[in-house]
């Protein structure tokens, strides 16, 4: 599809300039701010903590899933050091490469540099810019999109042997997200396989799926036989025992019809775009590339509606699609309605309004300066007063006793728990691998009092240590010896990262007093996040000398320190 140079005031290059700025530039923001501990991340640093000091997957701890998202926060581990921080360093590059991936699969498309210029801001703005912390989830689908852009280079660019680097290349990355994480990584082959499948049918021939599935085994080979003697077959959960599988065909229905509003409509919309397609249907199908749009679009809404559930912390995971569908509607309303972009304000008006409709991303950084400047509401007497500092950090019972305070949408139930710490309270530790970032004053000092233990001193590397808790990190802080083993898992959540065969094998160290310190978190309201069985054999066996504040939101959890 050419593109007449009247529709958009960019050229090639102030087009490609203008991206990167938007992909590079709110990538880079999260290097000039700190941040609190997040929840789970401690994952993140175990995992790449162990594999950039030598240690092999399902040799040295095994994992339910492949070792795919990890290998990038290694790699920066190496260059940077074994730091939290490092971890957000590393997702800049991932960002980067995701904003990159999109702009390139929306360019193979045709898609006008106007509309692609604002979509890749839509895609920033609503799924990478906050992806601040490296995860699994998020991961993954980094990897498809960087498959599917050399996907779309192979199905639509000019042929030569080239092609069959591309297609190989895609194959190696759609497989690395399969190696990442099983549903989501799974669902990008399915989705690839249709791509070629439709391309097979358009160019009639026929060596397009049996070459991508042949460069995907001959990678699956390359990087799983070498694992196979680690016990390779007992960590990956692909639903086999003593896994559960996690695809339910009842919380995918019940899910899309009970919920998935955003989904549903972009499928109404797709679907009402298309209309003038389907009575034309020749003329549309001898259309490459806007078959293969249409088709992209319909088979990354189904995997956002599947892996929402299969995948469902946090909670918005599958947010990628909105960018696909945003493309794909304007890009044909455009055609179909003749709308002119030539000239800036085109351009202009559309960059406000995907800004206004996305402005959650960034309010939170302009909510401190406005907050500052607009009270937030007035006294009946008409004094100015701004609440945002007097609502009493949420939570104080006498807001509703006293008759000078006022009653409105931010204070008229009380909210929260008495015991929580909130963030604002939150401080620097003085360990290397934490700085930067802030946690609960009782995590900071419980940690200072564990490094002071006398046990911790003398023994110092010959130290023998079970570390249950969030505080990963700690491994490098105290260079205590790390347990490994291929039947030693890289985190503790018992049904998901663990199983009763470590269960038993923890309970029996225990009562064995084979370590020396034991940091056991005790956090109720999760599901054996750290076995609970665990806890009790520790009571029975070792002796609790001091416990503080898991660094996690709420503060709800305990570290309990328990000694022979």
């Amino acid at each position: 599809m050419v593109i007449p140079s009247v529709y958009t005031p960019f050229s090639k290059r102030s087009a490609f300039i203008t991206e990167l700025i938007i992909i590079i530039g709110f990538a880079l923001v999260p290097l000039f701010v700190t941040f609190p501990y997040r929840v789970n991340i401690f994952l993140s640093w175990e995992g790449a903590y162990r594999i950039s000091q030598g240690q092999i997957p399902y040799k040295d701890f095994g994992l339910p899933l492949g070792y795919g998202f990890w290998l990038m926060p290694a790699l920066f581990f190496k260059l940077f050091g074994a730091q939290l921080i490092t971890l957000v360093k590393a997702q800049v590059l991932m960002n980067i490469l995701a904003g990159l991936a999109f702009r390139s699969i929306l360019k193979s498309l045709d898609v006008k540099p106007v509309l692609r210029i604002v979509s890749v801001l839509l895609f920033v703005l609503s799924y990478s810019f906050f992806n601040f912390w490296p995860w699994y989830n998020q991961t993954v689908i980094v990897y498809e999109l960087i498959g599917l852009a050399f996907l779309f280079r192979f199905l639509t660019g000019p042929g030569g042997r080239i092609q069959f680097l591309y297609l190989l290349l895609s194959a190696f990355f759609t497989f690395l997200s399969f190696f990442t994480k099983q549903d989501g990584g799974g669902l990008a082959l399915l989705l690839s396989l249709a791509l070629l499948a439709c391309n097979s049918l358009q160019e009639k021939r026929w060596w397009d799926v049996p070459v991508f599935l042949a460069f995907y085994g001959i990678i699956a080979a390359i990087i799983i036989l070498p694992l196979l003697p680690y016990g390779f077959g007992y960590w990956f959960n692909h639903g086999q025992a003593p896994h559960n599988s996690r695809l339910s065909l009842y919380d995918i229905i019940s899910e899309v019809l009970a919920q998935s509003q955003w989904i549903k409509c972009y499928v109404l919309l797709v679907v009402l775009c298309l209309v003038p397609a389907f009575r034309q249907w020749s003329t549309f199908w001898n259309n490459k590339k806007e078959v293969l749009f249409a088709l992209l679009t319909l088979g990354i809404l189904a995997e956002a509606a599947i892996f929402q559930v299969t995948s469902y912390t946090p909670p918005d995971n599958n947010i990628f699609f909105h960018s696909f569908a945003f493309a794909f509607i304007a890009s044909r309303l455009q055609e179909q309605l003749k709308i002119n972009l030539a000239g800036w304000k085109p351009f202009a008006v559309m960059t406000l309004l995907v800004m206004f409709w996305w402005s959650g991303t960034f309010w939170k950084y302009l909510d401190k300066v406005v907050s500052r400047v607009l009270p937030e509401k007035e006294v009946a007497n008409g004094t100015p007063e701004n609440l945002s500092d007097s609502i009493y950090a949420k939570y104080n019972p006498q807001i509703s006793k006293t008759g000078e305070n006022v009653v409105s949408r931010n204070n008229f139930m009380l909210e929260g728990d008495p015991n929580d710490v909130p963030v604002s309270k939150w401080i620097f530790s003085d360990l290397w691998a934490f700085r930067h970032i802030y946690m609960p004053p009782s995590t900071v000092e419980g940690m200072k009092r564990l490094m002071d233990m006398p046990v911790v001193k003398e023994k110092k590397d010959s130290l023998k240590m079970l570390n249950m808790t969030e505080l990963t990190p700690l491994a490098q802080a105290m260079h205590y010896k790390q347990e490994t083993g291929s039947d030693y898992p890289l985190w503790n959540h018992l049904g998901v990262g663990m199983f009763n065969r470590q269960l038993h094998s923890f309970a029996q160290k225990i009562r064995d007093h084979h370590y020396d310190i034991v940091l056991y978190e005790y956090a109720p309201k999760n599901n054996n996040f750290f076995p609970f069985a665990l806890q009790e054999e520790l009571r029975q066996n070792y002796r609790k000398v001091d416990s503080f504040l898991a660094p996690r939101r709420p503060t709800n959890a305990m570290i309990e320190v328990y000694v022979r």
